[in-house]
């Protein structure tokens, strides 16, 4: 179960990657066809004005499409065979749903209990999605569907129909299934769900009342499931669906920037619940703070080694919001530090909040910058010297409690590792000589190097047992997920970081092998071996 969970999360993560550019593109938008920030050029007459409202238009489809974007993506990760197939019968079943549902409602709306003939948005419970008025089931309805469909595809994709129905075959027969499933799914949903939405109206008001202390348990469970690789699972219906606010954080501040550029009122007034997305401070401000511990308490001779590891690991935290580099380089080794990690994030963030900093804070500097730091800052600019002076703070005390407790406990944190367990990282161009056969980066001619012209991915398979040991394999932003056979012939963390990973970590029979940012091309490579 914790594998299949696990898998369900890496695949949740792969349409959240577009978000970084999307929000680039509304948050310059919105700066820039603000009257209020760029006065008269930005006049809804000007030339300049309607050239950045296409921009902006176009900025918001992602965010005004996140359940049928789910819903075609869930199964990149999940189809176990002709992933592309999978998707366009979930487009299509998803639609096929939405519209049996839509015609249910417009019929016998009062026996289920909704005013079909109500205006969609608000408390109405009603939604358009891909021009089909419907039941706003936001992100949960669209991955329950396009799960079913998944499942039919897995079971009836390869089914061998007689010769004379061989056009039916394949995608066209997963489709004639699920036609007729989704009839009794479409019935049970109008039963169920405007039921559903009340309990997560009552849902809101609670996690509304609960102020900063819902903040820090929120925050601190966020990283706490890090290791599992379930974050995803925890955050995503408040960021992208309807637990706090209606279609989730991202879509409801993105929606509110004209108004929230234009306004003097604290941020914290006007959409209070967007603390919950403060998992981004720790990204910014925590991890320099353990970069700097790190450096400080290396051994002196292998400082400049352990600086070549930590800066671009510190970099990618910082501006592309991916902590997984750095966190694994010490959850493994020092698990006590991560916990301590996670309390500072959660305390953090708490602290933020009573300061009154809200907004969308859960990536890095590129996704703040966009979303909240350049079309606020000219009403909001105080607020974000605040958050500066306190994260600041805070980086101060990441590195002093880090550093205190590396030295008490000695913990083998980069640098301070018994020579005989010491692990090699390679730089990019060991790497790359490596990829092309000029060198053997140094392992040494071992042989499990694979060969002087061995590939990442090649390296990843044997270290993962070869292709004979893959049960099935996805990935989030940074790590590859494989579930195997047999765990006992995959080879330990320090092999994957000798072959230039950032390591891996096992949980039963699952495998998270940490690569980083090209963790797509890889699992293609890795694939394609397969």
């Amino acid at each position: 179960m914790m594998q299949k969970i696990q898998k369900f999360g890496g695949a949740m993560f792969t349409p959240v990657l577009l978000f970084a550019f999307a929000g680039i593109v509304v948050g310059v938008g919105t700066l820039f066809t603000t009257e209020a920030i760029m006065g008269d050029l930005a006049s809804p007459d000007s030339l300049f004005y309607q050239f950045w409202n296409i921009i902006l238009q176009g900025g918001w489809t992602v965010f005004n499409q996140l359940p049928l974007l789910f819903a075609v993506a869930l199964p990149i990760g999940m189809a176990k065979k002709q992933n592309a197939r999978c998707c366009m019968e979930a487009l299509v079943l998803y639609l096929t749903f939405h519209y049996f549902l839509s015609t249910m409602l417009s019929q016998w709306g009062p026996f289920f209990g909704v005013d079909f003939s109500a205006e969609v948005g608000g408390t109405s419970g009603l939604a358009m999605i891909a021009n089909i008025k419907t039941l706003d089931m936001g992100m949960i309805g669209a991955l329950a569907v396009s799960g079913l469909v998944i499942s039919l595809h897995n079971k009836f994709f390869d089914t061998e129909l007689p010769d004379w129905l061989g056009s039916f075959n394949g995608s066209t027969f997963v489709f004639m299934v699920g036609f007729f499933v989704m009839l009794p799914v479409a019935l049970l949903s109008a039963l169920v769900w405007p039921k559903v939405q009340m309990g997560m109206l009552a849902f809101q008001g609670f996690v509304k009342g609960a102020g900063a202390v819902g903040i820090w348990v929120f925050i601190f469970l966020e990283r706490m499931l890090i290791p599992f690789g379930l974050h995803h699972i925890l955050y995503s219906p408040f960021y992208y669906d309807n637990a706090v606010v209606p279609g989730g954080l991202y879509a409801y501040w993105a929606t509110k920037l004209p108004e929230l550029a234009a306004s003097t009122t604290p941020l914290k007034s006007l959409v209070p619940q967007a603390g919950f997305t403060a998992t981004g401070f720790s990204k910014i401000f925590g991890c320099p703070g353990v970069a700097l511990a790190f450096y400080a308490t290396a051994k002196p001779e292998k400082k400049k080694k352990v600086m070549a590891l930590l800066i671009p690991m510190t970099l990618t935290a910082i501006f592309c919001g991916v902590t997984e580099p750095i966190e694994f380089t010490f959850l493994f080794i020092a698990p006590p530090l991560f916990v301590v990690h996670a309390l500072l994030a959660a305390t953090l963030s708490t602290v933020m909040y009573i300061a009154g900093i809200v907004g969308i804070h859960s990536g890095g500097v590129i996704e703040m910058a966009s979303l909240n730091w350049i079309p606020l800052a000219a009403n909001h600019w105080q607020q974000y010297l605040i958050m500066l002076a306190i994260g600041l703070v805070f980086t101060a005390i990441w590195f002093i409690v880090f550093r205190f407790l590396i030295v008490k406990f000695d913990f083998k944190t980069p640098g301070r590792e018994v020579e005989t367990e010491e692990v090699k990282f390679y730089s990019k161009k060991e790497y790359r000589e490596r990829q092309a056969g000029g060198s053997d980066a140094g392992s040494g001619g071992d042989s499990k190097s694979g060969g002087s012209g061995a590939s990442l991915a090649e390296l990843v398979l044997e270290g993962l047992g070869g292709k004979d040991n893959i049960v099935d394999l996805t990935n989030c932003a940074t790590r590859l997920r494989v579930n195997v056979k047999d765990i006992s012939i995959v080879q330990p963390d320090t092999y994957f970081k000798s072959i230039g990973a950032h390591g891996a970590m096992v949980k039963g029979k699952s495998v998270q092998v940490i690569i980083g940012l090209s963790v797509p091309k890889v699992r293609a490579a890795v694939e394609d071996l397969l």
